[in-house]
C-alpha cells in the first residue's frame, strides 16, 4: 500500500514539475510540486503555491485526478482495474484490499470495490451538479466553468482533501449555504468511511427485500456516534469560541458590509465545525481564532473520522475504544463493552498503540519545527502539524513560509498520517505471539 502511494505521488510530482502544469508555462520547483503532490494522494490540502493562481487547467486537472486516486486508495483502484480486464480479482488483490477496508470479510472485495466506486461517483456527481447550478445561478459563471468548479469541489470534498479552486478556499462563500451545506454532506458522507456506508447499504437491501436486517456492527455504531457527537461538539467549540472573533467577520471576503446575522453565522460554526474531520475546508480564516478555539479545533483533527473511509487522523472507532476502556475501569468493570458487546483486550492495546505513537510523531515534530523555524509560535506550528498528520489541510496561513526543511517534514507527515495508522493497525491485528508461561503478576503503583 506505502509503496503504492509514493509511486502515484512520484508520478504526480514529475507531472506537476513540468511547465505545462504550471500557467505560466515556466517549471514549478521541486518542493513544491512533491507538497502539492503528496499534499494531494494524501488528501491533506494543504498548499505552498495557490492553486487557484499558479497552476493550469492541466495542473488543476493533475491535482483532481491525484485527489481521485488517493480517495478510491491505490490497491482498491487497481484492483478495480484488475477486475475490469480480467474479469476476476486475484487472491493476493483480494487480501490487499481486505486489509484497507477492513471488517469486509474476503468473499465480499469484488462486490465491496464495485460498490465503493459507484458510490463515490453517485455522491460526487450529485455534490457536483448541486455546486454547479448554483455557480451558473448566483455567480454567473458560463456552464464550463460552473461544471467544471462544480466537479473539482465535490471530488475534493467528498474525498476529504479541501484543494479549492479560489485563493480563499471558500471564505468567498461563507454566507451562501447553497455552497456550504452541499461541501458539508459531501464531506461528512466520505469521512464516515466505506465499511460503514455499505453495511447501511446492505441493511437497507435486507429491509427492501423483506429479510431481517443484520445487527448495526459495533464499528459503525461507534462512527454514527461520534460522527453526531463530534460534529455538535465542533459547532459549539467554534460558535462559542468565536461568536464575536472570526464569525462575526464571516462574509468580509464576499464583500459583506455588515456584520452577519446569527443564520450565517450559525452556518459557519457548523461548516468549521465539521471541516476540521479532515476535510480542510475553510470559510473562516483560522489565523483570527482564538487560541482555545485552535486548540479545540486541534483535537478534532486529530481524532479524524471513520475507518475505511476517506478521512485521516487516528480515526473515530479508536477514541471510542480507549473512551470505553476508561468508562470501564472508572467503574470497575473486568472487561471493556459497547453498546451490548465486548471489546478484546487486544483492540484495546492497538488503540492505545496507536493513538501514543501519533502522539509522539506530532509532539516530536511540533518541537523540530519549532527548532527549525522558531519565528512561528507553538499554536501555528501545533495547529500546521497536527492538520499534515490528520491530512485535513487547515492552515493558519504559515504553510508557505516555512523553511523548506519544515516543508519537508509537513510532506512526511502527511503521508505517514495517510498511511500510518491503517498500516499500523493491520500489522497489530495480524501479529500475534503464543507464550507458553505467564510471568507472576505485581501492580506496580499508577498515580
Amino acid at each position: 500500500m506505502a509503496l503504492g502511494f509514493l509511486l502515484v505521488i512520484a508520478v504526480g510530482t514529475a507531472v506537476l514539475a513540468s511547465s505545462w502544469a504550471g500557467v505560466d508555462g515556466r517549471p514549478t520547483p521541486l518542493l513544491d510540486a512533491l507538497f502539492t503532490a503528496t499534499s494531494a494522494v494524501s488528501l491533506t490540502g494543504l498548499i505552498t503555491v495557490d492553486t487557484a493562481t499558479h497552476w493550469s487547467t492541466a495542473g488543476q486537472v493533475t491535482i483532481l485526478l491525484l485527489i481521485q486516486v488517493g480517495g478510491l486508495g491505490f490497491m482498491t483502484l487497481a484492483s478495480l482495474l484488475g477486475l475490469l480486464l480480467a474479469g476476476r480479482l486475484g487472491l493476493r488483490r483480494r487480501l490487499g484490499a481486505t486489509a484497507e477496508g477492513r471488517g469486509l470479510h474476503l468473499g465480499d472485495v469484488a462486490w465491496v470495490i464495485r460498490a465503493t466506486v459507484a458510490f463515490s461517483f453517485i455522491v460526487e456527481a450529485v455534490v457536483a451538479l448541486a455546486l454547479a447550478l448554483r455557480f451558473r445561478a448566483a455567480y454567473g459563471h458560463s456552464w464550463g466553468r460552473a461544471a467544471w468548479e462544480g466537479i473539482f469541489h465535490a471530488v475534493s470534498g467528498f474525498n476529504n482533501a479541501g484543494f479549492a479552486l479560489y485563493t480563499d478556499n471558500v471564505m468567498a462563500f461563507a454566507l451562501d449555504a447553497w455552497i456550504l451545506l452541499p461541501l458539508a454532506v459531501a464531506l461528512i458522507f466520505g469521512g464516515i468511511g466505506f465499511p460503514v456506508l455499505l453495511e447501511a447499504v446492505r441493511r437497507t437491501r435486507s429491509a427492501a427485500s423483506g429479510r431481517p436486517r443484520p445487527r448495526w456492527s459495533l464499528t459503525a455504531r461507534f462512527t454514527f456516534t461520534g460522527t453526531v457527537v463530534l460534529g455538535l461538539a465542533g459547532t459549539a467549540l467554534v460558535g462559542l469560541g468565536e461568536w464575536n472573533g472570526a464569525l462575526a467577520q464571516a462574509g468580509e471576503a464576499a464583500g459583506a458590509g455588515s456584520a452577519p446575522g446569527t443564520g450565517v453565522r450559525l452556518l459557519n460554526a457548523f461548516f468549521a465545525g465539521v471541516s476540521p474531520r479532515t476535510a480542510g475546508f475553510n470559510a473562516l480564516d483560522y489565523a483570527d481564532f482564538h487560541p482555545s478555539t485552535l486548540l479545540g479545533t486541534d483535537l478534532l483533527m486529530f481524532i479524524g473520522g471513520g475507518s475505511g473511509g476517506t478521512a485521516g487522523g487516528v480515526k473515530i472507532t479508536t477514541a471510542a475504544v480507549l473512551v470505553a476502556a476508561v468508562v470501564a475501569e472508572t467503574r470497575g468493570d473486568s472487561s471493556v463493552a459497547a453498546h451490548g458487546r465486548t471489546v478484546g483486550g487486544g483492540v484495546v492495546r492497538q488503540a492505545l498503540v496507536i493513538v501514543s505513537a501519533s502522539v509522539t510523531l506530532v509532539a516530536g515534530s511540533t518541537m523540530a519545527i519549532l527548532f527549525i523555524a522558531p519565528a512561528f509560535t507553538t499554536d501555528q506550528v501545533a495547529f500546521e502539524v497536527v492538520s499534515a498528520f490528520a491530512t485535513v489541510g487547515l492552515s493558519t496561513g504559515i504553510t508557505a513560509d516555512l523553511p523548506a526543511a519544515a516543508q519537508l517534514l509537513l510532506v512526511v507527515l502527511m503521508f505517514a498520517g495517510r498511511v500510518g495508522p491503517l498500516a499500523l493497525a493491520t500489522a497489530l491485528a495480524a501479529r500475534t505471539r503464543g507464550r507458553l508461561f505467564d510471568y507472576p503478576e505485581e501492580r506496580p503503583f499508577i498515580g
